[in-house]
């Protein structure tokens, strides 16, 4: 049969593998061939692996020996952050060019084990600092939807990957938004989960306490076959959760089109969308909550105090945890080396040749706010109130089920509009940050389109839950964009 990529899901692939409709090597050929003919101007990939229809094979006897799973034969895109054995890991940085991973990640681990085919490992800003993937050592990527436009970040190769139908899905990671803001700009679905959910080994590290491994893809409910695949306890990182750590307290609210019960709550924070925010993004937000009321939701506003004060917070603690994450990287145990004068200067011109300026930036920030007679008036003050924020978001989730705000203060914007403009950029993440800062999870959905120039530029819509209730996020997000 013909494969139309463009309007397949994983559900529908494995029930088309299944039936012998095609096989994984042909679905894997098929998206291949469109990868090559659209690569070249989107440079979603850094690299297409030249065993893909190998793991295909495998995947395809699988199949035949009556063992399929749901992600049996899948093709999948992998950010260049995330180790897979044997294979390139450069963070889109000089610094790693040719470092090749020892081991794999736990989520690819879980991958395999699953039979995905492995497609390739696709573009980002440089160790996942930036908002747009114009940081990558390897070229920026450019939109699907109007190439003279960027793809977000950090995570824009894989989100351009799902959305030029170069791949099923894609796993990204997310510090401040980096999933969310790049499947908004490219009109897919991308989920950061609780802090915790996906292990983080085998995630080259930019801020620890904020880093989460996620899943890019079409539909909310592939989304989901992808995040119940990847998450779990890992005895490799000690800051995962058990799957069954968090109970979904919200049964009498799962019918909520029955009558007699009550309908879920959404909070709106429309104090913290007055400023800033593009009027089209805001009128397709207040559509949303229209369609949300005709569906039976209850709209409810809410107050979030501090909320303001969560991007400050994210600039503070982020650029601390890069400083000492990026102190690894010193030309001695791995990754470049530039001979200097002396051990000291071998250093300095390691670093000064291998890392790029946004990274060079955020890890002087971080350094100044470690440092001393600064520490107590930066880095403290930023943990306290990252407390009351996430304390305010525990009690609004006593009257709400999920919060939801645009995932960005607009479209995607051109190539190159922001880059001399640092702050410009940082405020792209006004609405992603605090779901980082909390530990909560949060999804972007697509939430039409705005007209720019002659373009259809997505948008999205972000909803936020309390920890561990990803399932609230599907459950409504598949609601919103009417999925069986």
């Amino acid at each position: 049969m013909n494969i139309d990529l463009k309007k397949l899901t994983i559900a529908t692939a494995a029930a088309h593998l299944k039936a012998g409709d095609f096989t994984a090597v042909e679905l894997t050929q098929a998206y291949l061939d469109l990868v090559a003919a659209k690569n070249r101007e989107v440079n979603a990939y850094l690299e297409v692996f030249t065993d893909a229809i190998t793991q295909a094979r495998a995947a395809d006897a699988v199949i035949k020996d009556g063992r399929q799973g749901p992600l049996t034969g899948i093709p999948c895109a992998i950010k260049d952050n995330i180790l897979i054995q044997g294979r390139l890991a450069s963070a889109a940085s000089r610094m790693l060019q040719n470092y090749r991973a020892a081991y794999d990640a736990t989520v690819i681990a879980k991958l395999k084990e699953a039979g995905v085919v492995f497609l390739g490992r696709t573009n980002m800003d440089e160790f996942a600092m930036g908002g747009s993937t114009e940081n990558s050592a390897f070229g920026l990527t450019k939109n699907p939807h109007d190439l003279s436009r960027v793809a977000g970040g950090s995570s824009g190769g894989s989100a351009a990957a799902v959305a030029m139908d170069g791949a099923l899905f894609a796993l990204g990671t997310d510090t401040g938004g980096s999933i969310r803001q790049p499947a908004s700009f490219c009109g897919v679905v991308g989920l950061k989960p609780t802090y915790g959910a996906v292990s983080r080994y085998g995630a080259i590290a930019m801020g620890s306490s904020l880093d989460q491994i996620g899943p890019l893809a079409k539909t909310v409910a592939d989304a989901e076959l992808v995040f119940k695949a990847i998450r779990g306890r890992d005895a490799f990182d000690s800051t995962t959760i058990d799957e069954n750590t968090y109970n979904e307290p919200y049964a009498e609210h799962r019918t909520s089109k029955t009558a007699g019960r009550k309908p879920r709550v959404i909070g709106v924070p429309r104090h913290f969308l007055k400023d800033g925010v593009d009027a089209a993004v805001l009128g397709s937000f207040e559509a949303a909550l229209a369609s949300f009321e005709r569906k039976g939701y209850e709209i409810q506003e809410i107050a979030l105090p501090n909320i303001s004060a969560a991007l400050m917070v994210y600039y503070i603690i982020m650029p601390a945890e890069v400083s000492s994450n990026m102190a690894r990287y010193d030309g001695v145990k791995y990754g470049l080396h530039i001979d200097g004068k002396d051990g000291i200067d071998d250093y300095f011109e390691t670093r000064g040749a291998g890392f790029g300026r946004e990274v060079i930036r955020r890890i002087l920030l971080g350094t100044y706010v470690l440092s001393s007679g600064y520490y107590d008036a930066y880095y403290n003050r930023a943990n306290a109130v990252r407390k009351m924020i996430t304390d305010e978001f525990h009690k609004a989730f006593e009257s709400v089920d999920v919060i939801a705000t645009p995932t960005a203060p607009g479209p995607a914007f051109k190539i190159g509009e922001k880059t001399t403009d640092p702050v410009a950029m940082y405020l792209e993440d006004i609405f992603t940050v605090t779901a980082n800062i909390t530990g909560m999870p949060a999804i972007s959905l697509p939430c039409g389109t705005v007209v720019r120039e002659g373009a259809g530029l997505p948008i999205g819509l972000q909803l936020t839950a309390g920890h561990g209730h990803e399932q609230r996020l599907f459950d409504i997000g598949r609601d919103f964009l009417n999925e069986e």
